[in-house]
């Protein structure tokens, strides 16, 4: 059984006991968190729309952290045109602990 789920304005499929980088959610470490779900699928249907209204994913917050430094780099060949540039993105990693439909 896996599931479809929204946050932070990206779907990611995951099954139960899945380990999740999503956009920072700002919550205490062993948090639990819910999220909205689009689909599930089990053994022999998919559910989807109004099917899933009741449906339920939980996971557990493990840690807030930032990833490596992603660096931008353009070059305008001829012009003497450079710009570089870069970012880290904050994330809170999850564990899917159950999956109700």
């Amino acid at each position: 059984m896996y599931a479809i789920i929204k946050t932070g304005g990206k779907q990611y499929k995951v099954h139960e006991g899945d380990i999740l980088n999503v956009d920072k959610l700002s919550l205490e470490p062993k948090a639990t968190v819910d999220f909205e779900v689009i689909a599930i699928k089990d053994a022999d249907s998919l559910k989807v729309g109004k099917d899933v209204e009741n449906a339920k994913v939980s996971a557990e917050v493990i840690v807030e952290s930032r990833d490596k430094k992603v660096i931008i780099y353009k070059k305008r060949r001829r012009k003497d045109s450079k710009l570089k540039r870069g970012f880290r993105r904050s994330f809170t990693q999850v564990r899917i602990t159950s999956i109700a439909a």
